[in-house]
């Protein structure tokens, strides 16, 4: 009889576990890789060194937006305070970019955000992550790379003095226009990234060379020519800021945008030959570089022109033309061709690795991540990622959808600064533990929990009868019967405290986000009724820092010094940085617009029934071989299987 209640009890267990299994599947997290863990061989060649990450972030980031964006911000936002606007937006992107260093470092894969958001966050925020990252490096890399035609065209003298082979031709029937050279180029740089990462690196580290020189030329040419002309662009009446400090910060908003980039350093970790020291080093000096470049650009371009007579298109060339320097034109225009190329690399490297991360967590069909034994990169993957971009370059004129790539990255950018929080103050300490080890520790657990439940009840007789069964021959009488209790009650009082500041800590981490969302919704919500939009911005500001401050007070988890791979890069001006970091993400994604969410949306649809009807049921998590528990239990359980097994 007591056998079959047993069984009863077990299957009845069985059923919750499943069915709580089933409910949980979008907050399950995955091990993270460490010492404590045996990571497999991922099959990626390691080859990358600090100057290649350089160059990938260099090369990811300055795009065509600096030799165009200038222009428009500088006429209708900043006037000469552009600069201003620039280091705003720097360091704002500096704030992610502390949140990625750490991260990158103590969980160095290929799969970025997707991955750490998948450690720290849960399967189903990974997912939403990986899949709007497949969606902006798609579009990213498709609307680059028809921006390259034009500018090449002006080589030629004009689109009409193109090859036949490269001339942009309209379809009447379908009404759509189609961009062969833009589809070659796709296909170029696909198999680029298909011969080896280090050789496709090298090509990218050279097209980003000659991009930095011609905005160096910009520098030191522009440099002279306002010395010789005294700057005629700062000597306007409406002072340095003619739009006021709105107007600089509006424009800070904008040129946000053109630090985009970065991140695509962190795609590479698994192929980066020293990943915690190079990783950190690379993504910082790319965006300081990045900075610098944009801001002194800046300072030459607005200083030349007044800023209401720069060219909207080509603000840099036309500065130039100004002076009677039309041959600089050609130097220009030579930067922005090579700034697409790079970027377009930079666009098209990162998604195959996504994709390749997806698959081996199961979410995704096993042949994206297949490895070729030659070159070492997924080459099937990036095959697939290069048709997939050549198409849309062909046949569709992205930029209409320019905006949903800015949601993928605010969407990156954001999750990673939660993950450092998570990480700081609950963070996850789990590893694989095999089926052969189950049975010992649910008995210990159990014998745990018994124990320390048992500790306010039990009588004076059961407590001398116990320390006398378990006195240790070298401990005194006295000492076994009062340090034992002793010792244990503030054993069990440790873990309930440490319980009960986990629990703060996470839900101070819900509460900012709340508020974050509540207060930048309400700031947005600029047609809305003023009084129900201030007392919403009040109870946002409220909760916003109601969450911050019990987390600037209580103490951070101890577990955060051996999570992962420790010793790397720590995020400074915890838990400030990364609740600025989510408050500005935030708000720049709010303000994308409607037309692009409803767009982004559908996109994510798809993505949330693939992931129902394939990635949720298909996941590694749910092998029922393996189960996850506390690291320091099972390193204990391990060992002591092992004396057991002696």
């Amino acid at each position: 009889m007591g056998a079959l209640v047993n069984m009863q009890k077990g299957g009845g267990d069985g059923c919750r576990r499943a069915f709580s299994r089933g409910l949980t599947s979008l907050i399950r997290r995955k091990p993270v890789d460490s010492v404590h863990t045996r990571s497999e061989t991922r099959g990626l060649a390691r080859r990358l060194s600090l100057v290649d990450l350089i160059a990938i972030g260099v090369g990811s980031t300055i795009g065509a937006g600096v030799y165009i964006l200038v222009g428009t911000v500088a006429r209708e936002n900043t006037g000469p305070a552009l600069t201003i606007s620039f280091l705003v937006a720097g360091i704002a992107a500096a704030l992610s970019a502390f949140c990625y260093a750490e991260l990158a470092c103590r969980c160095p894969s290929a799969g970025s955000a997707y991955h750490y958001s998948y450690i720290c966050v849960g399967e189903g925020i990974a997912w939403l992550i990986g899949w709007a990252l497949i969606l902006e490096y798609t579009i990213g890399g498709s609307a680059v790379a028809r921006g390259i035609s034009p500018n090449l065209a002006l080589f030629f003298g004009g689109e009409d003095k193109l090859p036949a082979f490269l001339v942009r031709y309209t379809i009447s029937w379908l009404g759509i226009v189609v961009d062969p050279c833009a589809a070659i180029l796709v296909f170029i740089v696909t198999g680029l990234l298909c011969v080896g990462i280090k050789e496709s690196t090298l090509a990218q580290t050279i097209v980003t060379v000659v991009n930095v020189c011609v905005m160096v030329f910009i520098i030191i040419a522009g440099g002279y020519l306002g010395f010789k002309t005294g700057w005629v662009g700062y000597e306007l009446q409406g002072g340095y800021f003619p739009f006021g400090a709105n107007g600089m910060l509006s424009g800070s908003a904008i040129v946000f945008f053109s630090y985009i980039g970065f991140d695509s350093v962190t795609s590479t970790a698994e192929e980066v030959k020293n990943p915690q020291k190079d990783l950190p080093l690379g993504i910082g000096l790319a965006l300081a570089i990045c900075c610098i470049l944009y801001m002194l650009v800046s300072v030459v371009i607005v200083g030349l022109v007044p800023f209401y007579e720069l060219n909207a298109d080509t603000p840099i060339s036309s500065a130039f033309s100004s002076y009677g320097m039309k041959w600089a034109a050609y130097t220009v225009t030579t930067g922005a061709v090579t700034a697409l190329v790079a970027t377009l690399m930079g666009s098209i490297l990162p998604q195959p690795r996504i994709l390749m991360a997806m698959a081996r967590d199961g979410l995704l069909p096993s042949f994206f991540s297949d490895i070729n034994k030659h070159t070492h990169v997924p080459v099937k993957s990036t095959i697939l990622t290069g048709i997939f971009a050549a198409t849309l370059a062909f046949f569709m004129d992205v930029s209409q959808l320019a905006g949903m790539v800015s949601v993928g990255t605010l969407l990156a950018f954001t999750t990673v600064a939660i993950s450092v929080l998570i990480l700081r103050y609950v963070p996850p300490e789990e590893v694989p533990l095999v089926s052969s080890l189950q049975e010992p520790l649910d008995s210990v657990t159990s014998q745990f929990h018994h124990d320390t439940q048992d500790i306010g009840t039990e009588t004076s007789k059961n407590l001398l009868g116990s320390c006398e069964d378990d006195r240790q021959p070298l401990l005194g009488e006295e000492e076994s019967l009062i340090g034992y209790p002793l010792n244990k009650k503030e054993l069990a009082q440790d873990v309930q405290n440490e319980q009960k500041r986990r629990k703060i800590a996470a839900w101070s981490i819900t509460l900012l986000c709340i508020g974050v969302l509540v207060l930048t919704s309400a700031a947005s919500a600029e047609k809305f009724w003023s009084i129900p939009r201030f007392m919403l911005c009040g109870v946002g500001i409220a909760l916003l820092l109601c969450g911050l401050t019990v987390l600037t007070c209580i103490e951070q988890d101890d577990a955060r010094h051996s999570f992962g791979h420790t010793g790397g890069f720590v995020c400074p001006f915890v838990p400030f940085l990364p609740a600025a970091c989510i408050l500005i993400n935030t708000y720049l994604l709010i303000n994308l617009g409607a037309g692009t969410w409803i767009r982004v949306s559908v996109w994510l649809v798809v993505g949330a029934l693939i992931y129902v009807f394939y990635g949720r049921t298909h996941s590694s998590l749910v092998d029922a071989d393996a189960a996850h528990e506390p690291r320091t239990q099972a390193e204990e359980i391990s060992a002591t299987s092992s004396e057991d097994v002696a």
